[in-house]
C-alpha cells in the first residue's frame, strides 16, 4: 500500500483519544526513491540528469551499511531492504531514521531527508504474557508500520502494562488470545484490547525488536576537521502526495502522527 504523507487537520492526523486511556498510533511509513521519468516519442528519457537517489541502510543489531534504491512504498522498501541482505521482509518490523535504538519519535514516517540514514528492526525473541486487566484502561499506544504489524509506540507510567517488565516499546503484538493478528490495523488491534473485559485474563503473544551488539554505526566524521558527521538535517526533503507523484521540498521535517485511545 502506498504511505504518502496527508495532510494535517484530516482525521487521520490527528489524534483522537477514547475514554479508557489507551491508544492507537500509527506514523505513517512513505518513502520512496523512485522519480518520476518518462520517455519522449522518439525514446528520450527526460530524466537523463537527474542524480540517482540513494539511501543508507544498516541493521539496528549491527549490520555492514547497504545502499536502497528503487522503491516507492513501505512495502517496496522493506523488499529492498530484505533483498540488499538476504532475509525475508517479513522479518522487518519497523524503521527508525539516524538511530539504531527503538526510538519512537524516529519511527519512519510520512516523509525521509534526502540525506536520513535508515536503521530497519527486525523480529527477535517471541514471548507470551499472561495478563489480568485490572483496570479499563492498559496503559498502551499502538502503532502500525503500514506493512501489517502493529507495535507498541508507548507505555503509560503507572499502568497495568508498566508493571509487567517483558512487554516493552517495539513490541509487535502477534495475537491476543488465539486471535493472529498480523495485517491488522493499529485501530483494529486497539479495539480488541478495549473489548477485553475488566478483570478478566487474556494471554498476549508479543515478538521484541533483534537485539545485538550495534556495529559500524553509520558515516564516519571528517577527522581533518574534527566534525561528527550528522545523520539527517531533514531540510531537504523527498516527500509524495496522494497522486504518486515525488518532489523535493526544502523543509523541516515534522512528525505525523494519529493515535485513537482505547
Amino acid at each position: 500500500m502506498p504511505l504518502f504523507t496527508k495532510k494535517p487537520g484530516k482525521k487521520e492526523a490527528t489524534d483522537a483519544n477514547h475514554q479508557n486511556g489507551d491508544s492507537s498510533e500509527t506514523t505513517k511509513q512513505s518513502v520512496t526513491n523512485k522519480t518520476n521519468s518518462s520517455s519522449d516519442s522518439t525514446g528520450g528519457d527526460s530524466s537523463i540528469g537527474r542524480p540517482k537517489l540513494v539511501f543508507h541502510c544498516q541493521q539496528a543489531q549491527g549490520s555492514p551499511t547497504g545502499l536502497i534504491s528503487g522503491f516507492s512504498n513501505v512495502r517496496e522498501l522493506y523488499q529492498k531492504i530484505a533483498e540488499c541482505y538476504d532475509f525475508p521482509s517479513e522479518d522487518i518490523l519497523f524503521c527508525t531514521l539516524n538511530t539504531h535504538k527503538v526510538d519512537m519519535t524516529k519511527l519512519l514516517g510520512g516523509q525521509i531527508g534526502l540525506d536520513d540514514f535508515i536503521f530497519v528492526h527486525r523480529k527477535g525473541q517471541p514471548k507470551e504474557i499472561e495478563i489480568t486487566k485490572t483496570a479499563d484502561a492498559l496503559g498502551l499506544t499502538i502503532t502500525d508500520n503500514g506493512a501489517g504489524y502493529a507495535f507498541i509506540k508507548r507505555i503509560k507510567e503507572g499502568s497495568v502494562i508498566d508493571t509487567m517488565k517483558h512487554i516493552q516499546v517495539g513490541d509487535h503484538i502477534e495475537k491476543i488470545n488465539d486471535e493472529r493478528l498480523v495485517g491488522r490495523r493499529h485501530f483494529e488491534v486497539a479495539k480488541l484490547l478495549k473489548e477485553i473485559p475488566r478483570d478478566s485474563t487474556f494471554i498476549i503473544r508479543l515478538i521484541e525488536p533483534l537485539k545485538d551488539g550495534f556495529i559500524n554505526v553509520g558515516p564516519k566524521g571528517d577527522s581533518r576537521k574534527n566534525k561528527k558527521a550528522n545523520y539527517g538535517t531533514g531540510k531537504e526533503t523527498l516527500r509524495f502526495n496522494s497522486n504518486g507523484k515525488a518532489e523535493i521540498r526544502i523543509q523541516v521535517r515534522q512528525a505525523v502522527k494519529i493515535s485513537t485511545e482505547l
